[in-house]
């Protein structure tokens, strides 16, 4: 199967490990890659998400989605678990363990169905992994801590005393299927509940060999610690687990790539070594990109760096100036819209996004792009050349956050340009970043490639025109506008050219009729 992404990506997204390598077909334009976020916070506790998603593998592969991130797909806390509360890796919704048989999404055979008809779709999956801490213990241990400033985590403010931590994974009802680890206190950092004193603070593990570990992020002076039991990555043990389980995940599902969460408190090294053990052993090039969720490129470099630019990463930094300018009145200077991002600086490492799970209203990081300029932020990502672009679930479907603040669903707004996208978007780009209110874009079109090129027009403010050059071998062609927000047709000149409108606040997506 020609896992289409992925031949993107090998172009556009990550340096792979030789000598695997991605065959392009020779006199052939390949492919432009689209990943879906194929799911949000506030999904429904039904079950059914697997086989929505099954289900809509045909139309995701005629819009021109190439490959799907998929939820944590494993045993959380409870049934109604994102995922991000990791209980069980290895339960894929086939035990009967913390009340449930199913995960919030379904079984592990409606899974395994759902990712069978997106490769027959020719669609590429790629895991969620979740594995900087382990939540939903089946039973306590008494282990000497420290309390650590949460402010510093290298400051110590108290004595070493014994604390009661929920540090024990025996997953019983497994019965040692697929592996016979078991989860003990020596295998974590720290935790941040002492049941004995129904205490909760930031604490330390005592013993033989045991700190934070390093080459994580320096906020808060150590960010090793998040949340529930922190695995320490340090343990010759764990080290070895994770590698193991990360094939089994791989085999098990068939999975193409993954979507690495929480880095920022990983050690980056052994991120580095995970990967290239898992792509080995499964002899899989697995395309992976990495949530380390900072808006400041340094860092991500940083991370690159760490990780031998055998990840990408989300480009955190272009999602916040998508904020910014969705809250500037439309006063935005336009023309720095992609200034300090990754998607500049390393556009073949740079994931880029509009939207996630963790940024939507009610969640954490909330910092929501208001929904009027995500038609033009959707085109920022999906008519230009450089990066590897993410569509957000709920953005696309819809969503409804913790108090009731929707994001309305904008397929309609976002179908053409995916069709764009899929059809149009090929060939030399020419940008025209040369004005505060109004931008764009042209991409010149490939020969094998019928009715290739396009020009792309946004202004957050007034709207406006542009003459931009889209080649002489498009002399005398008509060019529309496909979103439909403009009325107006385009005849490029003898010289290349044409006059380009758009609406105020809006963005237009032209080509030839």
């Amino acid at each position: 199967m020609k896992h289409k992404s992925l031949i993107v990506a090998s172009l556009a997204s990550v340096t792979f490990l030789a000598p695997l390598a991605q065959p392009i077909a020779v006199g052939a334009t390949a492919d432009n890659g689209t990943m879906m976020q194929y799911f949000e916070w506030y999904l429904p506790n039904d079950g059914n998400h697997w086989n929505r998603l099954g289900n809509d593998a045909s139309k995701l592969d005629q819009l021109g989605i190439t490959s799907v991130w998929i939820p944590p797909a494993y045993k959380g806390t409870t049934q109604n678990d994102v995922g991000y509360g990791a209980y069980d890796l290895y339960d894929l919704g086939e035990f009967n363990q913390k009340g449930t048989v199913r995960t919030k999404y379904g079984t592990k055979t409606q899974l395994k169905s759902a990712i069978g008809q997106l490769h027959t779709a020719g669609i590429d999956v790629y895991g969620d992994v979740v594995m900087n801490h382990k939540g939903g213990a089946d039973f306590t241990e008494s282990v000497t801590a420290v309390e650590v400033n949460p402010g510093n985590r290298n400051q110590e403010v108290s004595g070493d005393y014994q604390i009661q931590a929920w540090t024990g994974f025996n997953f019983a009802a497994r019965s040692n299927a697929y592996s016979n680890f078991k989860w003990k206190w020596y295998h974590f950092d720290g935790t941040d509940w002492d049941q004995s004193r129904s205490k909760s603070a930031i604490y330390k593990f005592r013993g033989t060999g045991k700190s934070w570990d390093s080459n994580v992020s320096s906020e808060n002076g150590n960010y090793d610690y998040l949340m529930y039991a922190d695995i320490d990555f340090d343990h010759p043990e764990v080290q070895q687990e994770m590698k193991n389980w990360g094939k089994w995940y791989v085999n098990e599902l068939g999975l193409d790539g993954f979507r690495l969460d929480a880095v920022k408190h990983i050690k980056h090294t052994y991120l580095a070594d995970w990967l290239t053990n898992v792509r080995q052993t499964t002899g899989k090039e697995l395309f992976t990109v990495a949530e380390y969720w900072q808006n400041d490129l340094g860092t991500l470099k940083n991370y690159l760096s760490q990780t031998n630019y055998k990840q990408s990463v989300f480009d955190a930094p272009l999602h916040y100036k998508f904020e910014q300018a969705s809250k500037g009145g439309g006063f935005y200077d336009m023309r720095t819209i992609f200034n300090g991002t990754l998607v500049q600086d390393n556009p073949t490492l740079a994931v880029t996004l509009v939207e996630n799970h963790d940024s939507q209203p009610g969640q954490s990081l909330e910092s929501t792009v208001q929904s009027w300029f995500k038609p033009l932020a959707y085109a920022m990502i999906l008519t230009r050349e450089q990066g590897y672009p993410s569509v957000f679930y709920g953005d696309y479907y819809g969503t409804k956050g913790s108090s009731n603040r929707e994001i309305p669903a904008l397929a309609s707004k976002i179908d053409p340009i995916l069709k764009a996208r899929k059809d149009y978007a090929f060939g030399k780009q020419n940008d025209y970043l040369d004005n505060p209110d109004v931008i764009g874009w042209t991409r010149e079109g490939v020969s094998d490639r019928s009715k290739s090129g396009l020009a792309t027009i946004l202004s957050d403010g007034p709207g406006g025109s542009k003459w931009m050059y889209v080649g002489t071998q498009n002399k005398g062609e008509v060019w529309t506008d496909i979103t439909g927000n403009n009325s107006a047709s385009v005849t490029i000149n003898a010289d290349g050219y044409g006059q380009f409108f758009v609406n105020g606040g809006s963005v237009s997506i032209y080509r030839q009729q």
